[in-house]
């Protein structure tokens, strides 16, 4: 069984949770990087003409990604995290959703913010992928998570 840990990350701290679970789970690691990258302006989202805010009103918009995975053939499970914007998930990660065919691979989600929960995020991500896509479900979590606490929470899956 092969594993990649697919994430994106704004500002850094998404990117130091999957550092930490490519390492327990002994996964590949892919940063999902956007063609452009986001400014704090981009992401202010109090701003409600920041790109940020333009693009999660916008459920259909669908930001570049700067290079791709290749192939996905080869993993059995993606564990894929990103962070928690309007209580879901960036658009650009339906971006990268939709890129491949996950058919037959197992996804578990995991997403960091400062206070919001998943919500109905997973709900959302579905309709980006083929069908035949086995949702194990998924998590928000701590920034400050140990290997340990991952190794833990993976087990739950």
């Amino acid at each position: 069984m092969k594993n990649l840990v697919a994430y994106f990350s704004a500002s850094g701290v998404t990117k130091k949770v999957a550092q930490k679970l490519a390492n327990v789970v002994k996964g590949d690691l892919y940063e999902i990087v956007p063609e452009i990258r986001y400014t704090p302006e981009d992401l202010n989202w109090m701003n409600k003409n920041s790109r940020s805010s333009i693009e999660m009103r916008d459920h259909s918009s669908r930001p570049g990604i700067r290079e791709g995975l290749g192939s996905i053939d080869e993993y059995d499970t993606i564990y894929l995290g990103f962070p928690i914007w309007w209580y879901i998930a960036p658009t650009i990660v339906n971006t990268f959703l939709e890129q491949y065919d996950f058919s037959g691979k197992n996804i578990i989600v995991f997403a960091t913010s400062g206070s919001s929960g998943l919500g109905k995020t997973i709900e959302e991500l579905k309709p980006s992928c083929s069908i035949a896509t086995n949702w194990l479900g998924g998590d928000r979590l701590k920034s400050s998570i140990s290997e340990e606490e991952l190794a833990e929470w993976v087990n739950k899956f």
